[in-house]
């Protein structure tokens, strides 16, 4: 009796679970093209406003990188309606939190209220869009911020500029070659009619997705978006006419130096599709079963059993026009690059050649299906992932279909990928090292 009342109760919690995963949302464009997006959940009193700004690093130009980034900071400098340095507390005052942060395919910024300041959040970012000040003071005010996070984050940090070093060897036409936060020497050398310019460009309504998810009243917020941003002008939306990478068919050796290590890092890249293709989840798939968690397939061997490596990870990163699939090892002791060099290519040739068991199949279905329910956990995560799948793969539904692609995948799909993405002569070997003193 105990069995049937409890396996009762599991189906129970499974149903609950899998209906609260069904995000309903209603969608619609403004006269001016800016899309609007409303998810009402009225479970807790609180609403995140969200705009993401179709525009990253990628729209930038060689020699002028780092605007996206730098315009994440720019931007809370205030309005003719918020003055200077009143942006945070104003938020704060209120009860709210907020934060913005940039990729290279987009912007994103966010204020989080009690939902009975839901007007107050509307207005802010409307005010961001409209008019925002960007005067000298505070792009010089804003660079030396952003000088302080490259080096807090990248200059003098341990492998700080690994990234950097994939991005810049795996890119060399594509503006995907910089690194978000782009290079400090542009933005010394930018004017300030060239930051006005960029925001005149890409700072329109019908270049940006506004999301309001929480505990809102559809019609009294619609009345609020119209009033507030109904009025905004339309700009003009420039094709992104990017310059593509030949694709990579000759293994090629670099070796980059950092003078904030000890020991060297070896890197495996891969140039790979755009998230939007199907492949990319399949290679999501396999760096999750590469090197996810104590248990997963490289961590297992290098890390643990055989003590070769100090860490270990296979990491997949999916950007909007390509994506990047890399090896990262740093070797234990007297290990060499080539050993380490050896057994990875091993595994990737286990992939090649055999299917993975069903037990790591399914345990990889287990691993996506809680990321995808630990993904909608919160407004402000809806919120998020509503203005994505818009903005970047062009179908909001993905925040409830998207499992099922992942579902879709079969082991003969992940051993394919390996063999279409994973060879030799499709890699670029990095050679991470101490700078020598």
């Amino acid at each position: 009796m105990k069995k049937t009342l409890l396996s009762f109760a599991v189906a129970a919690f499974l149903g609950t679970t899998m209906n609260a995963q069904q995000i309903k949302f209603e969608e619609y464009d403004l006269s001016n093209g800016l899309h609007v997006i409303l998810h009402q959940d009225n479970s807790a009193p609180v609403i995140t406003t969200g705009v993401m700004y179709h525009v990253g690093s990628k729209d930038e130009v060689k020699g002028r990188t780092g605007f996206a980034h730098f315009f994440e900071h720019l931007l809370f400098e205030g309005t003719p309606n918020i003055k200077r340095g009143e942006w945070m507390k104003i938020v704060a005052s209120n009860g709210g939190q907020n934060n913005a942060n940039t990729t290279s395919d987009r912007t994103y910024y966010y204020e989080t209220f009690p939902s009975n300041n839901e007007q107050l959040g509307l207005w802010m970012e409307a005010e961001r869009m409209r008019h925002a000040v960007i005067n000298q003071i505070g792009v010089d005010t804003q660079r030396e911020v952003v000088k302080e996070e490259k080096r807090m984050r990248m200059d003098n940090q341990p492998y700080g500029n690994l990234l950097t070093a994939i991005l810049n060897n795996l890119f060399t036409n594509h503006p995907y070659h910089w690194p978000t936060i782009g290079s400090m020497e542009d933005l010394n050398a930018a004017k300030l009619d060239e930051f006005l310019d960029f925001y005149k460009k890409y700072y329109v309504p019908n270049n940006a997705t506004l999301v309001v998810a929480g505990d809102l009243k559809p019609e009294q917020t619609k009345k609020w978006i119209e009033e507030y941003y109904g009025s905004i002008p339309k700009g003009e939306v420039f094709p992104k006419n990017l310059t593509k990478d030949a694709p990579i068919s000759q293994e090629k050796e670099v070796t980059v130096t950092d003078p904030n290590i000890q020991l060297p890092a070896y890197i495996f890249a891969y140039r790979t599709p755009s998230n939007k293709e199907k492949d990319a989840y399949a290679l999501q798939m396999l760096s999750t079963y590469l090197s996810n968690g104590k248990s997963s397939v490289l961590y297992k061997k290098l890390v643990d059993q055989d003590k070769k490596a100090l860490a270990v990870q296979a990491f997949n990163m999916g950007m909007e026009d390509a994506g990047v699939f890399a090896f990262f090892t740093i070797p234990m002791g007297a290990t060499t690059k080539a050993t380490l060099q050896s057994d990875i290519d091993t595994e990737i040739k286990k992939l090649q050649t055999e299917l993975i068991s069903q037990e790591d199949y399914q345990k990889l279905q287990n691993q996506f299906e809680n990321q995808f329910v630990n993904s909608n956990s919160s407004i402000q995560g809806i919120a998020s992932s509503l203005a994505t799948y818009n903005v970047l793969m062009g179908n909001t539904n993905l925040i409830n279909k998207e499992i099922d692609i992942y579902r879709s995948i079969t082991k003969e799909d992940l051993k394919n990928a390996a063999n279409k993405y994973l060879n030799n002569n499709q890699r670029i070997i990095i050679n991470y090292i101490p700078e020598k003193k």
